[in-house]
């Protein structure tokens, strides 16, 4: 059906105009009857933050997400756009999106007024009805609600004439949603502004008060320790948020690797094939885990996931180098990239007690074995790897790098008892890079079991009893 364009063609249309919440309450209820997601792209979250999402947008509750940096809480924020119409009417040059049978601004009443059913309308998309800003101590509240214009007032209009107004994000914001970043960091008297916007539906500009019953619903997000301990929000406005909601991050080692491989980003590799053993990935997926576990890290602060997406980015890009120099096809990570992790690493974790760097590092490397301990346990037993460990202790002993062909390492594991057959045990590896990437998590593992003892020097790796 051909969309309105006057009023009247909308009110012959008999269309019915709802407002904000009711509009993302019939949007959720459509999709609980079909079973469908009502947020893509987040994981880990089915049993725990989204079921209390439901039950905040079928109440009509503004909602403050808390959570550490890296929980997904302005994804959540942006996703739940999707519970908005497609498109809304609108009185066409209106700035705040105006109900086309209930203007509350005075220019669309009386140009209503003058014009009736002839009045031209606007469908406004869903992105249209969605404003996001980040908090900072120099948001104003003329950002946020509006400003007196002087040009308008000195045209002749009264100051107290709310056609004197340029108005701000949440009032263009009119019949959506209105998001905030980091909520905590306004100014109290910015947040003032908001709890009257939020309940009592008036904003006083320059002292003058103007009734805007704005239809808006407000998201907010804030790091529970702003929150809670320097208490940055002022009293009123945290109770003005219907619902608040905690964030958590992933619980599970699936959900870590599943945002980790989401989140990745596809880049051109002309002529070679990205080939990632799932090992690689459950230990940069356990070293966050174990680094939220830390004693030695500032839990406070968080832990992000993105630690986990830039260390899989780093040393995908680590054998990406070695692929090209070695002029292999196969890009396939080993153990021997993860030093390419401390660059990624350090600058998002937030040591207990500030020390030097190499402390940072140290820690990352002690974080690194505890990961390569747990996923080495899990995937094969090192009881039955003492042929392994027998060879190197008649003498034996094996050279890595990261530099090094996979070729190589095929010449160096062809005379060590039992080490294919136990390689063949993790997986089909059937190419030498993905063999060579299986042979260093063995030695590794054994090494980390001391079972095996390693000497590093000039960026080679020589694993010997």
């Amino acid at each position: 059906m051909e969309q309105a364009r006057t009023v009247g063609e909308l009110r012959r249309a008999g269309y019915q105009v709802a407002s904000v919440r009711e509009e993302m309450r019939r949007n959720l209820l459509t999709k609980l009857a079909a079973g469908e997601r009502i947020l893509s792209g987040i994981v880990g979250y089915d049993d725990s933050v989204i079921p209390e999402i439901e039950n905040a947008i079928l109440a009509g509750h503004h909602i403050v997400f808390l959570g550490e940096r890296g929980q997904g809480k302005s994804r959540i924020m942006r996703g739940l756009l999707a519970l908005l119409d497609a498109s809304v009417p609108a009185i066409a040059g209106c700035e705040i999106n105006d109900d086309p049978f209930a203007p509350i601004c005075r220019a669309c009443r009386q140009r209503l007024s003058a014009e009736g059913d002839a009045v031209p309308i606007a469908w406004l998309g869903r992105e249209r009805r969605y404003g996001e800003k980040l908090a900072t101590p120099d948001v104003s509240m003329a950002d946020l609600i509006g400003e007196i214009d002087p040009i308008k007032v000195a045209e002749g209009r009264y100051l107290a004439d709310e056609e004197t107004i340029h108005y701000g994000l949440v009032p263009r914001t009119h019949r959506g949603i209105f998001a905030i970043n980091e909520l905590p960091d306004l100014t109290e008297k910015v947040q003032v502004g908001l709890f009257n916007v939020m309940e009592e539906r008036d904003v006083q500009i320059k002292g003058y008060k103007i009734r805007l019953p704005l239809d808006v619903v407000i998201i907010a997000t804030a790091n529970p320790e702003d929150y809670t301990s320097r208490g940055r929000i002022v009293t009123p406005l945290k109770d003005r948020f219907d619902a608040q909601i905690r964030t958590h991050y992933p619980v599970r080692i699936e959900d870590e690797i599943a945002i980790m491989e989401q989140e990745v980003p596809t880049l051109p590799r002309v002529g070679r094939d990205i080939r990632v053993p799932g090992f690689i990935k459950e230990v940069l997926a356990q070293l966050t885990m174990e680094a939220r576990e830390s004693n030695e890290i500032n839990q406070a602060s968080g832990v992000s996931v993105r630690i986990t997406i830039n260390n899989y980015e780093s040393v995908i890009a680590n054998a990406e180098k070695r692929a090209v120099r070695c002029g292999e096809r196969e890009i396939v990570p080993r153990l021997t990239d993860l030093h390419a992790i401390l660059s990624s690493t350090a600058g998002k974790i937030e040591l207990e007690y500030a020390g030097e760097e190499k402390k940072a590092s140290d820690l990352i490397d002690r974080l690194t074995n505890r990961a390569v301990l747990k996923v080495f346990d899990r995937v094969i037993p090192v009881d039955s790897l003492q042929r392994v460990v027998e060879y190197f202790e008649g003498g034996g002993g094996v050279e890595v790098s990261d530099r090094m062909p996979a070729a190589d390492y095929l010449e160096g594991i062809r005379g060590i008892p039992g080490l294919r057959e136990a390689i063949m045990t993790l997986g089909p590896f059937e190419s030498p890079a993905l063999m060579a990437a299986a042979s260093e998590l063995i030695l590794e593992g054994l090494h980390v079991h001391r079972r095996l003892n390693k000497e590093r020097a000039g960026g080679r790796t020589v694993y010997k009893s």
